[in-house]
């Protein structure tokens, strides 16, 4: 509802500046009467892009998972994060009015890209589904590289290589001229990360507090899971006196009383609670008795793996 109030309002401005446009033509002596308006329009229909550019939306998908519809609001082009349940993608597409232009793969495992093929029959063989190049995702057209930038309508993509949960995990950091985001799939999850099944704790260390932290903080991050409780309260094992996670886990335990998304976070919020990011904090590591980042790293992750959340 309200996507198609914003297209009227639009709309409206462009009909209100044809017809003084057309009215300029002939205006004669009277264009500077005629061009203040159509500056009062201009400026009318910029604040508009500049509000209403970008749009995420969550899809849950399976027990825990998350896709996304990520859309330029005004061009109406669209591009869905791990399509697993195509079905699902295509009903919201529906839904939404959008065009479906993309698919974006943060990796090859099949709870995240279990549907290119079925999306591939869907849209067509020519249909871009991007990934990583490694062979292991179905119907791959685009193969996305680190740094590599392409466009969704007039949203910029820029393809983040960060290798350690599967050597060809992507990350994509979208943005328009006033919001940043990024989809990390399961590298970076709210208060957490995911386990190194294809790399060390060095790589998730380079992945998480070098690549993705040097993302501005305000970049909202939109992960493939909905672990947040249990990561908090693993978190609140690792540093109890932590108020920033004390306060994120009220939040988080209502809204999954409520049943709603916790996501997204922003890298900023991470930098705070996110035991994971904060490897090089003397309170982490004063916690686990260690003195060198990448070996924080790792005991946390084994620590992780055996965790059993109270939740």
């Amino acid at each position: 509802m309200e996507r198609d109030a914003d297209a009227i309002v639009l709309r409206k401005h462009c009909r209100i500046a044809r017809k003084r446009l057309a009215r300029l033509l002939v205006a004669g002596s009277d264009w500077l009467y005629m061009i203040r308006p159509l500056t009062r329009i201009n400026c009318s229909l910029r604040n508009f892009v500049q509000r209403k550019m970008m749009h995420v939306k969550p899809i849950g998908a399976l027990e825990d998972n998350y896709m996304y519809l990520v859309t330029d609001k005004l061009t109406g082009k669209a591009a869905v994060v791990d399509p697993v349940d195509v079905d699902k993608v295509m009903e919201v597409v529906k839904s939404e009015g959008v065009e479906l232009v993309a698919a974006l793969i943060t990796h090859h495992h099949w709870d995240h890209a279990g549907g290119t093929k079925k999306l591939a029959e869907v849209m067509g063989n020519q249909f871009p589904i991007y990934g990583f190049g490694d062979g292991r995702i179905e119907q791959l057209n685009k193969v996305s590289t680190d740094q590599m930038v392409f466009k969704i309508g007039g949203l910029t993509v820029t393809c983040l290589h960060t290798p350690c949960h599967t050597t060809g995990h992507i990350c994509y950091y979208v943005c328009d001229e006033n919001e940043k985001v990024v989809f990390t799939g399961d590298t970076l999850f709210i208060a957490g990360c995911g386990r190194f099944f294809e790399g060390s704790a060095e790589d998730m260390n380079r992945a998480l507090n070098v690549i993705l932290s040097s993302l501005p903080d305000e970049t909202k991050v939109y992960c493939g899971h909905e672990y947040t409780v249990a990561n908090l309260l693993f978190a609140k094992s690792i540093e109890e006196n932590n108020g920033d996670i004390d306060q994120k886990l009220k939040w988080a335990k209502q809204c999954s009383s409520d049943n709603t998304p916790t996501v997204p976070s922003t890298i900023g919020e991470e930098k705070l609670f996110n035991p994971f990011m904060r490897v090089s904090n003397p309170s982490v590591l004063g916690a686990l008795k260690i003195d060198d980042p990448i070996e924080a790293m790792k005991k946390l992750r084994e620590m992780k793996n055996s965790f059993k959340a109270k939740v």
